[in-house]
């Protein structure tokens, strides 16, 4: 079966870092005030249908184009670098359109199962078994969800410097799993 507290935690704390819910928290209060209501547990079923989604057939997407995961972790790998270097610095590599609605397309996709996340399943699955990556996901989306249910009170207790520490030192973290990502999948390349 190949249950490993290891490579949950590990991947729980991956998808932690890229999902970045907590970073997030300032876009999802503006989302709040423009829209009123966020619908919290739809964009957190539908989140979590598209991770295992895509930690499935993604696998099968890439061999009907003909790229192996390796090389697909590669390359997310970079994605994951830009992005930490984006929570490190603050500046904006990615550009996002602002939302009309707080539904599932702002909420669910992009922001909590978008490219970096969906990369970084693929890149996991290079490396662990899957029952553990499903495991971390399903953490993350019960972690998802309360922060979306409780994001006003996250942020008042935090305040905007409190996030802005946490997202620079999962920006850190994430950095360190780029490059564990790139050079582990690099050797088995050659």
């Amino acid at each position: 079966m190949g249950f490993d507290l290891k490579e949950i935690v590990t991947a729980g704390m991956v998808l932690f870092a890229v999902i970045d819910i907590i970073g997030n928290i300032p876009l999802i209060i503006n989302l709040r005030e423009k829209v009123g209501h966020i619908q919290s547990e739809k964009a957190s079923i539908v989140s979590a249908i598209i991770m295992v989604g895509f930690l499935f057939l993604g696998e099968e997407i890439l061999k009907l184009i003909g790229i192996d995961t390796n090389s697909f972790a590669i390359a997310g790998s970079f994605i994951i670098f830009f992005l930490a270097i984006e929570m490190v610095l603050g500046i904006d590599l990615f550009k996002n359109d602002e939302p009309d609605t707080a539904s599932i397309v702002p909420l669910a996709f992009p922001m909590i199962a978008g490219a970096g996340t969906l990369t970084s399943l693929l890149s996991l699955r290079a490396e662990y078994h899957v029952i553990n990556i499903i495991i971390a996901i399903v953490l993350n989306i019960i972690v998802v969800y309360v922060i979306l249910k409780s994001s006003q009170r996250i942020e008042t207790l935090l305040g905007r410097s409190g996030i802005n520490i946490i997202r620079k030192v999962f920006g850190v973290v994430l950095l360190a799993i780029a490059v564990k990502l790139f050079t582990t999948n690099i050797q088995q390349i050659f």
